[in-house]
């Protein structure tokens, strides 16, 4: 659990930190949207990927090993049991021993792929062990070159293949892929699996965000229910994925659901903060993926209520700053500086708000009207004069144009 902990912790911290180089460089800039999936761990080069970029595969049985010593390097035979990739030049064929200069344990008879690239001679890397299975279910999957929607609609089957090394490549296929291609395949999903998946204790935990997100694009009137009951568990630490289970539930119940989720997480001020960061990022997932679900407008109500929690605000102004709502300059003056808000990373916060409204609109047509700007210039003269260090400092890498 404490590990779990501390990776939540870096995560959260990472992101902060990212989020608010962000609003010094950038801010209110059109941010690039990620092309990853937004609630999966980090992506990683899944066997297809690797097997795609070798220029030389085989599929070989271990043979032999020998350890090294301070004398001589360990090794270890394999024999050739099929060529998976090879060109016109490679001379490997069926039988043929391969001896790579490393030990590695093993039995005979035990199955590897070896990959390799090319030079003056073939440099393998390390070998892979796999089953009959793994191997069928690697050389059977649609290389990289293929359409992503197409890929995952033959990975979404593995995706708790009892076959570990099977079920984690399959999650890594879609942690790397677009939410786009991730959702294309609505009508294909395993709904009644993937409830069962986010009811069991034993799914890990870094799958749950995608399969919540997953249960959005699928569920039905009657999957509602299930989802409020797996936000609203009783808690006092925080929970991987429920960031991205709250999004699939906003997918799936639109403002009605974001209603509910105003009630439970952002209104309440003992919510744990990891519940209410994870709903942030569920506002922010609407806002850049949910085409229209839930109206703008809406969203940014409820990320207005949440310049009630001072350990997130510096976070709601650069993303209400983004979101070309400027109905909360009035309120940010009379915060800046208060009690709760007497933090230096919010009062940046708030300057840089200020120095985007004060540029007024931008070149895709966003940004304030002519009045919001100059008294957002009048607001700025009296900072500057109040509070110079801060402002400067928040202008430090403030680059908007």
């Amino acid at each position: 659990m404490n590990r779990l902990r501390n990776f939540f912790q870096h995560r959260i911290l990472k992101q902060r930190t990212v989020m608010g180089l962000l609003c010094g460089l950038i801010l209110l800039a059109q941010v690039p949207v990620a092309q990853a999936c937004p609630f999966c761990s980090a992506p990683s080069l899944t066997l297809t990927e690797q097997l795609s970029q070798s220029d030389v595969a085989v599929l070989v049985q271990w043979i032999e090993a020998e350890k090294g010593d301070l004398e001589k390097a360990g090794k270890t035979v394999f024999e050739v049991k099929e060529i998976i990739r090879q060109s016109d030049k490679d001379k490997l064929k069926v039988g043929d021993k391969i001896t790579i200069n490393r030990h590695r344990p093993g039995k005979k008879g035990n199955l590897f792929m070896l990959l390799g690239t090319k030079g003056a001679e073939v440099d393998w890397g390390d070998p892979i062990e796999v089953t009959e299975t793994s191997y069928h279910y690697v050389s059977q999957a649609p290389p990289p070159e293929e359409k992503t929607s197409k890929r995952l609609r033959y990975f979404l089957k593995f995706l708790e293949f009892p076959d570990q090394m099977i079920s984690n490549d399959a999650y890594a296929e879609f942690a790397n892929a677009p939410y786009e291609d991730i959702a294309t395949l609505s009508k294909d999903m395993p709904r009644e699996k993937i409830r069962k998946w986010l009811s069991d204790p034993e799914t890990p935990v870094t799958r749950i965000g995608l399969y919540g997100l997953l249960m959005g694009l699928c569920g039905q009137g009657e999957d509602v229910e299930f989802m409020e009951k797996k936000i609203n568990e009783p808690t006092k630490d925080f929970r991987l994925g429920i960031d991205g289970v709250i999004s699939g539930y906003l997918l799936l119940t639109g403002s009605d659901g974001l209603d509910k989720i105003d009630e439970s997480k952002f209104v309440p001020k003992d919510v744990a903060f990891s519940e209410t960061y994870a709903a942030m990022q569920a506002l922010r997932f609407m806002w850049t993926y949910g085409d229209g679900r839930i109206s703008k407008e809406r969203l940014r109500k409820s990320m207005r209520l949440l310049l009630e929690r001072p350990e997130l605000t510096d976070l709601v102004v650069a993303d209400l700053a983004r979101w070309d709502d400027w109905s909360v300059m009035n309120r940010l003056m009379e915060m800046y500086g208060a009690e709760d808000y007497n933090i230096p990373s919010i009062k940046r916060a708030i300057v840089r708000y200020l120095l985007v409204a004060s540029k007024g609109k931008n070149k895709k047509g966003g940004g304030p009207d002519a009045a919001t700007t100059e008294k957002a210039r009048e607001l700025l003269a009296k900072l500057r004069e109040e509070d110079p260090k801060t402002v400067k400092s928040a202008e430090r890498f403030f680059f908007l144009k």
